[in-house]
Parts: C-alpha cells; structure tokens; sequence
C-alpha cells in the first residue's frame, strides 16, 4: 500500500468535505490538521450554550493501517472529564477502522458524542433547576404551616408556660399548705390562663377539639362550695343599670 498517496488522497476528499473548516497545518514529514466540531446548539454568542473543541489529527507513517494521532485543542464549555472521555471513544473507534482511511468517521463519531453530551448537560441541569424550585417552594410552604399542634407538643407548651406565669408554683404553696385548688381558683389564680387559652386557639389554626375527651366531666373532683361562692352578679353590675 502507498500509504502517502492514501493520506494525501484523503486531505483532498476532506478538504472538499469541510471546505472552509479543514486547516493544514503542516504538509512535512506528515500531514498534520485541523477540524472544528461543535454540538448543534453551540453558540458562540451565548454563554455555556452548546460544546464545540478543534479536532487535531496527525498522520503517521503507516496509516491507515496504523492509528493516526488524536488531539483536542480549543474546548468550549467541557467539564474536566470531557476531553480525556471524548479521546477515549474516539480511540476505539479508530481501532474498528484500522486499514481503512477514517478521519470523515471519526470526525462525524466525535460530532454525534458532542451531540449526546450536551443532551446530558441540559438534562442534569433541568433536574438541578427543577429540584432547587421544589427546595425553596417547600421551604416557603414551612414558613406558613408553622409548629403543628400535637398533644405531646401542646402538654410541653402548658407546662412551660404554667412556669413562667408561676401557676405551678402557686399550685406547689396551696399543695404544701393542704388546700387542693378547684377550677376556679385556679382560673382566679391567674387571669392570664383565658387570654393565653383563646391566643393558642388562635394561633393554632386549624386545630381540631376532640370532643371525646370533655365526656366524663362528671368524674372531676370540683369543689361545689366554691362554685357556689361565685356570684355572676359580682361580673355583670353593669347591666343591671341599663
């Protein structure tokens, strides 16, 4: 085989091919050149829009029965990995064509993987968009829902809060003392029980009362002496003059 007549045959069909795009840039002692792909999308107007890379390619002296030499110059918008993997690929498919002129096949393979790289560039970044969306539209959800209303997380409220209004240890005195506090006085103990009750009912919206658990009132061990002490009248003199 003449190996440099099938070289330079080759030049000539892929300066046909590519005519305005194939740059020789050397002639002696071998043919060394130049050919630039690009993604379909690749816009050099437009920012991390597409992949494109110059494609470097050197004959040796038996090609094509022997590999030719692969380079990639140039690069546009690759990651790190990209020209070690685009060699890689374009490596085997010189060994699949050894023995034949092959530089159109390995211009249009690394064309086509361009191609299929940047689909997957475009996909990873809609997932990353879609799931940064979703992240901040849950954490816009949490700002609204608040703390939901639990009896574990009620019972720790009423807790902290009988100890900071000192009903727990107004309770603790009576207990000492031997006087058990009825509902009322403890109600009377501290005004603040109403207003706090009606805030937490406010706050809690949505909250649903369990009937259920009021049915056995009749089981409360109520002071009746001092419900009878209590006098509507003592909160309603006001209406008696209308």
């Amino acid at each position: 085989m003449d190996y440099a007549e099938e070289q330079k045959g080759e030049i000539e069909a892929l300066d046909s091919i590519y005519y305005g795009d194939l740059t020789i840039l050397t002639t002696e002692p071998l043919y060394k050149f130049s050919i630039p792909i690009k993604s379909e999308e690749y816009d050099p107007e437009v920012e991390n829009t597409g992949l494109a890379c110059d494609l470097i390619f050197t004959y040796t002296p038996k090609y094509p029965e022997e590999a030719p030499i692969i380079d990639i110059e140039n690069c546009e918008n690759f990651e790190d990995q990209y020209e070690s993997d685009l060699l890689s690929y374009l490596r085997e498919q010189v060994q699949e064509n050894l023995g034949m002129v092959m530089i159109f096949t390995l211009v249009s393979s690394a064309q086509e993987w361009l191609n299929v790289r940047w689909e997957d560039v475009k996909k990873e970044r809609d997932e990353a968009a879609a799931k940064k969306l979703k992240e901040e539209e849950e954490e816009e959800q949490k700002r609204f829902e608040g703390t939901r209303v639990t009896v574990e997380t009620f019972l720790k409220w009423k807790t902290k809060f009988e100890d900071e209004t000192g009903v727990t240890k107004k309770r603790e005195v009576s207990e000492k003392e031997g006087k058990k506090l009825t509902g009322r006085e403890l109600f009377m103990t501290d005004y603040t029980l109403n207003e706090s009750d009606l805030k937490f009912l406010e706050d809690g919206d949505g909250v649903k009362v369990d009937e259920s658990l009021f049915q056995n009132l009749d089981d409360l061990d109520l002071d009746e002496e001092d419900d009878e002490d209590f006098d509507p009248n003592d909160y309603n003199s006001d209406d008696s003059s209308d």
